[in-house]
């Protein structure tokens, strides 16, 4: 599948979920791992706000990548922030969305508004 670089350079993004364990199996509790390095792999969630359009989404961060200091409803930063298409078929039904990975989870700073 193609993956997607998303430039995140003038958007605003506040966490809106702290880290938490990404669950691979609802049923057993199992914890995802990276496929390379077989880290645990956390989810967080955000609001994602650029050009006046926001959207919530879960972001994927490696556990190593979960900086301290970060505040639920204060901006973060996402280096490495990628989207991938996904589709598949469950209990006979199409389903599809996009997935959403970084490197890393950090606090962040509200942009600085241009002078104009």
């Amino acid at each position: 599948m193609r993956v997607i670089r998303v430039d995140a350079s003038s958007a605003t993004i506040l966490l809106t979920e702290a880290p938490s364990p990404k669950v691979r199996d609802r049923q057993t509790g199992e914890i995802a791992k990276d496929a390379v390095s077989g880290e645990a792999l956390m989810t967080v969630g955000v609001v994602f706000i650029d050009e006046g359009d926001s959207s919530l989404i879960q972001v994927t961060i490696p556990e190593s990548g979960v900086t301290d200091g970060l505040t639920v409803g204060a901006p973060v930063s996402l280096p490495g922030l990628i989207a991938r298409p996904w589709e598949s078929v469950f209990n006979g039904q199409q389903r599809h969305g996009i997935a959403y990975r970084a490197t890393a989870i950090a606090p962040g700073a509200f942009p600085v508004a241009q002078a104009g």
